[in-house]
């Protein structure tokens, strides 16, 4: 290759023109409703997020446990109740 390249940066601005910082970005104050539904809505998003306690295998084995001795409970009334009601 016979071509070399400049490192310098050309103008591209033609006429070039002088801006100011402050004309191109205006300052923008964010207000008071702005910022309490920000931080409601973060609060929001992070109460929906929280970790929750997974039961354990044990406390569900348990829970089970109750719910069938119960159940075995309630039939054995009603058996009794059934035996011992005078007949129709």
């Amino acid at each position: 290759m016979n071509t070399t390249l400049t490192t310098t940066r050309g103008q591209h601005e033609h006429p070039p023109q002088h801006v100011h910082i402050k004309e191109l970005h205006p300052v923008r104050r964010v207000g008071l409703l702005d910022r309490i539904a920000l931080h409601v809505g973060v609060a929001l998003i992070k109460w929906g997020r929280r970790p929750y306690p997974l039961e354990s295998r044990e406390r569900r084995a348990d829970r089970i446990e109750q719910y069938f001795a119960r159940l075995a409970r309630e039939e054995s009334a009603r058996r009794l109740l059934l035996l011992t009601l005078p007949p129709r």
